[in-house]
């Protein structure tokens, strides 16, 4: 299990788009794609079949201790392979 912590940023996120911490936590234990970022930041990434089968994207702080998710959101660019 990866330590990690939201940020307050995250937290609103959760409420105001609906996701779930367990869809959060799926996302980062077993994502379909990681991608590190010029930023300095990793996204994982994870479709979710309670949700439509979107794509939620957990763009996390690898450097902060413990780890901090800094946001969340079904992303509409990501689509299934055809």
């Amino acid at each position: 299990m990866i330590e990690y912590e939201f940020s307050e940023h995250a937290y609103d996120m959760l409420r105001e788009r609906n996701i779930q911490e367990a869809w959060v936590e799926l996302a980062l234990e077993d994502p379909e794609k990681k991608q590190p970022k010029d930023d300095g930041m990793l996204h994982y990434i994870r479709s979710i079949e309670q949700h439509g089968g979107r794509y939620l994207r957990v763009v996390v702080n690898p450097d902060a201790r413990p780890q901090r998710i800094v946001t969340v959101f079904f992303d509409r660019r990501v689509r299934r392979p055809q």
